[in-house]
């Protein structure tokens, strides 16, 4: 996509696909991560049909427990097939709850929660060519391994990664100010450790991309983009029991609906 000319109407359409395809395939598995991948499906919808080349840039999911979300998106890109999507979950599929370094257009295996960024970090050091991206989670920010990546990626100058919190407020049970409140401003904490940080609206297809191009040639970037669990559906927004859980058939109805009318 021309990024003169990004056509968000467009877009808006290809986050509609990827929740009705995730709430699809939810029906034949008996629970899947929808809270935490519609919260971030805008994001990765950025990314992917905007500013993702693969020979140009590197993509790591940190929050690796919402591969599903990824799966669709590497799938509506024809880098994962439809018969391999169908079987996500199944003994005799490939892909599983977290993504692995084995699956086609997947950079890392992932979903120790804290991992992520000391990877991209690496990856970003030896492949400096390369703009790095990574999607992590702001409860995965609890993780004292997440800032001393942080610290280093600054320290050693390693300028071409953006890092994007999917901020929804929520772990898999609560409320993420319930458990750890001095986290917050999150942005003023990457800026304490030698990053630019902003904030965005993260379900603004357009606030998200200009917020990557803010991105400085000599400074990595962290971007804490707002979102909510579950959105756009009303009965599973900042609802704790949509970290891990498949709708029913009456609920799909409703949210498939409710997708379709944003």
């Amino acid at each position: 996509m021309n990024l003169k000319r990004i056509d968000y109407k467009q877009l808006k359409n290809f986050s509609k696909h990827y929740r009705t395809k995730l709430l699809k395939i939810s029906q034949n598995v008996p629970a899947i991560h929808v809270g935490g991948s519609f919260s971030c499906f805008d994001i990765l919808n950025i990314i992917f049909n905007v500013f993702y080349r693969r020979n140009k840039t590197n993509f790591l999911l940190s929050k690796g427990h919402t591969a599903i979300a990824q799966y669709i998106v590497l799938n509506h890109k024809k880098i994962i097939k439809d018969k391999e999507l169908d079987l996500y979950c199944k003994k005799s599929g490939k892909l599983g709850v977290h993504p692995e370094i084995t699956t086609k257009g997947i950079l890392a295996s992932t979903g120790s929660l804290g991992h992520g960024l000391s990877i991209a970090g690496g990856i970003s050091l030896r492949e400096n060519n390369k703009l790095t991206f990574v999607v992590m989670s702001d409860g995965e920010l609890m993780e004292g391994s997440v800032w001393e990546a942080v610290l280093m990626i600054s320290s050693l100058k390693i300028n071409n990664i953006v890092v994007i919190v999917d901020y929804n407020g929520l772990q898999s049970s609560t409320f993420s100010n319930d458990t750890h409140k001095t986290l917050y401003p999150i942005d003023k904490k990457f800026k304490a450790f030698g990053w630019d940080s902003i904030e965005c609206d993260g379900h603004n297809l357009k606030n998200i991309f200009t917020s990557i191009k803010k991105k400085k040639k000599n400074r990595p970037l962290a971007i804490i983009a707002k979102t909510i669990k579950g959105y756009p559906v009303t009965f599973m927004m900042n609802k704790p029991i949509w970290h891990y859980r498949s709708p029913n058939e009456n609920e799909l109805k409703i949210a498939v609906k409710e997708i379709n009318e944003k």
